[in-house]
């Protein structure tokens, strides 16, 4: 069952130049993909290459300059962009919920832990405080975090980093939502704490038959706890499809010079990607977003790049797909 569903999805970042002239970037660019109920998406990429602020997008959180030109965000059977500001945050914490990179600056340094998540649960359904409090406990205890009727009690400067990140994931739970978004959710902590938190994010989506959209720039962490995957670059979704398919036999240079990257082919002596840096999203060039970095260029790859249909469901855009994946 497709839980999320984006389809041509573009947004576009408006502003003036040094001589007040307007100008646009183009932050995304036709993104489509879809999140199954039960599934973990893995959307993999470099820094600037438009994770986030997809995430944002679905969660309604564009603000300007940022603005969406074009494209359709369904939740279920309902369309996102056609919703009002008051629709949207009433789906926002309930229906749909993110959890972001930072808990120690998202969460309320003067407010008790457990006050947080009943807070959040009685700002979206009628609930009173001794209900929504037992809740709140049940949360704590749920990912993980022992003692949980005294941690309730706790301020943010008593948590660790990865027992504050647990309270951001049981705050965004409170509501039972039917879509996770994780926006780097390991980001800062120690990898036997990361194992940990990637490893709860599975079991609740297991468990609660969620969908969750996994933000992420390490492809070993896609590798182990990903069904699907969507590379992005440069605001374009350039490859998606299983897991199992896509990192075994990438079929677009991007994806592959993202695993050449990874600190096991480097120590293994492999070949690192081409250097380079994105492409100014002011003023990108015709034809194919990575042509600049690719090895593979050529005068064909300055017209727009064909969606070549994969085996499983998957997809890449790039005139020599067949030959880099069998090349």
């Amino acid at each position: 069952m497709t839980l999320l569903s984006i389809r041509g999805l573009d947004v576009r970042f408006v502003d003036d130049d040094a001589l007040g002239r307007p100008r646009v970037a183009r932050a995304l660019n036709d993104v489509s993909f879809s999140v199954e109920r039960g599934e973990i998406l893995g959307l993999v990429g470099e820094t600037g290459a438009g994770k986030s602020l997809t995430a944002q997008a679905v969660m309604g959180l564009l603000r300007a300059p940022a603005r969406r030109q074009a494209g359709s965000i369904c939740l279920g059977d309902t369309e996102l962009t056609e919703l009002g500001e008051d629709a949207i945050n009433g789906l926002r914490g309930t229906a749909m919920a993110m959890v972001v990179q930072s808990p120690k600056t998202s969460l309320d340094p003067l407010c008790r832990i457990g006050d947080q998540i009943v807070r959040i649960q009685r700002a979206h359904r009628p609930v009173d405080k001794a209900t929504a409090r037992r809740r709140a406990i049940e949360l704590l205890g749920l990912v993980g975090i022992p003692d949980p009727t005294r941690r309730a009690k706790a301020w943010l400067h008593e948590l660790s980093g990865g027992m504050a990140q647990r309270v951001l994931i049981a705050m965004a739970l409170a509501n039972d939502p039917r879509l996770l978004i994780a926006d780097e959710p390991t980001t800062g902590l120690d990898v036997t704490v990361q194992t940990q938190i990637l490893d709860l994010l599975r079991q609740l989506v297991l468990e609660k038959g969620m969908g969750l959209m996994m933000i992420t720039h390490d492809l070993g962490v896609v590798a182990h706890y990903c069904d699907r995957v969507a590379v992005m670059f440069a605001g374009t979704i350039v490859e998606s499809g299983p897991v199992r398919d896509i990192l075994v036999a990438p079929s677009h240079p991007y994806t592959q010079a993202l695993m050449a990257a990874t600190p096991e082919r480097i120590a293994q002596g492999q070949r690192a990607p081409a250097a380079g840096a994105p492409p100014d999203l002011f003023a990108l060039p015709a034809g194919c977003v990575y042509q600049q970095r690719c090895r593979f260029a050529d005068d064909m790859c300055r017209t727009t790049p064909p969606r070549v249909a994969l085996p499983q469901g998957g997809e890449v855009l790039c005139h020599h797909a067949d030959r880099i994946k069998h090349g």
